[in-house]
């Protein structure tokens, strides 16, 4: 591999330049006094755990930021998609249309209400669902019968359509949401690294019934571990809040339930960090611009293609990525940065490949399979030099 050893070793130098560190990890949290100051306030409330006030506010903030009329906080983003499945009437035997380039939690959950994925492939430039392969895959193996969409194949009603924002870059949500609309499917959007995405000028998570997102340590704002739905149905938030507090009914002290629910409602310890974090966001998405904005310039006429927004996509830039030559390629720069303690990540096994997953149905996944071998990571923190400044 020696054609790309010098171009390995510059990137190593280049990324250096930007975080100084000797360990330079993928996506690390940042933290100040406004984190610390509000998880004192949480501890001398003695409000802890999933009743605070810090819940309703970060909730309330929340809403507000994307655009959305109401968000439901959540103990994490796979639980979510959960919740947002199972009010989307996604049922046991029923499929769910999504992407087989994404993170095990989008089918985790689809399997968690008794479905069953059906893999349809991405375009190259937004690594999500593509509209051209999803009304391919519609024509060629549905009909609908009284309003629902049947598998020719399998005889089992397509519910749903679950596409992801793949590392913070919108997928053509407009034209996947069309093409639901004319079949009558359900659309939930997995936006767990999409927050402070945009695509047309609006907020992703705001074309499906329901946007859920992930506030995992390694996301673009943190609370140790979190999600959050939103939707702009007033009925469907109520339920969701609902059954992601055990189905509780309204009580000073008695409890009754009403049907099966989950204990999936945020701490309000966590929701205290997040609404901390969510003050930041608006710099955070500013500096990882001007981040991409670096990446872009120094990529520019190599041999690697660095993945940057398309027409009408304006992305968070979450993870930077890049897209290498081959697949040898990507090995040798794996190793060789992560050897040099420059973290960088290859993108997922495609869901299709897994043991759990192996036998869904799935289209030819072309596009999809040339990414899973050549895509990978690079670190793409907010740096904490003086020079990328986030106090706010």
């Amino acid at each position: 591999m020696k054609h790309i050893d010098k171009f390995v070793q510059k990137t190593n130098n280049f990324i250096r330049s930007i975080y100084g560190d000797d360990h330079i990890p993928l996506h690390r949290p940042v933290f100040n006094d406004a984190e610390k100051l509000l998880l004192n306030e949480c501890i001398e409330s003695n409000f802890v755990s999933s009743v605070g006030k810090k819940v309703d506010e970060f909730e309330c903030s929340f809403a507000s930021y994307t655009n959305s009329k109401y968000a439901i906080s959540t103990v994490n983003g796979t639980a979510a998609l959960h919740v947002a499945l199972k009010l989307s009437d996604v049922s046991k035997g029923d499929e769910v249309i999504t992407q087989a380039l994404t993170f095990i939690a989008t089918c985790n959950a689809i399997d968690y209400v008794g479905a069953t994925p059906v893999f349809v492939d991405v375009d190259i430039d937004s690594m999500g669902i593509s509209p051209k392969f999803l009304t391919r895959f519609l024509e060629n193996n549905a009909k609908r019968e009284n309003g629902i969409t049947i598998n020719k194949n399998t005889g089992a009603k397509i519910s749903a359509c679950l596409p992801m924002h793949t590392f913070g870059m919108p997928c053509r949500i407009d034209e996947i949401k069309k093409i639901c609309d004319d079949w009558n499917l359900k659309l939930v959007e997995d936006c767990a690294e999409s927050l402070g995405s945009y695509y047309k000028g609006e907020h992703t998570g705001n074309f499906g019934h329901f946007g859920t997102f992930s506030f995992n340590g390694n996301k673009i704002i943190t609370t140790g571990g979190g999600g959050m739905i939103i939707t702009n149905d007033r009925e469907l938030a109520k339920k969701a809040k609902h059954i992601t507090t055990t189905s509780k009914l309204p009580h000073a002290y008695n409890f009754v339930h009403d049907e099966i629910g989950f204990n999936y409602r945020m701490p309000n310890i966590n929701a205290a960090i997040g609404c901390a974090q969510l003050e930041k966001l608006d710099r955070f998405l500013e500096i990882k611009k001007e981040l991409a904005d670096k990446y872009s310039e120094f990529f520019a006429g190599t041999e690697v293609n660095y993945v940057q927004n398309y027409e009408n996509a304006d992305s968070n830039f979450w993870l930077n990525t890049i897209m290498m030559n081959s697949y040898e390629d990507r090995e040798y720069f794996l190793k060789s940065t992560n050897r040099e303690r420059v973290m960088t990540r290859p993108i997922w096994s495609l869901m299709s490949s897994l043991p759990m997953f192996k036998n869904c149905q799935r289209d030819d996944l072309t596009n999809s399979k040339l990414l899973e071998r050549t895509l990978l990571n690079i670190p793409s923190s907010v740096p904490s030099s003086p020079e990328w400044d986030f106090n706010i």
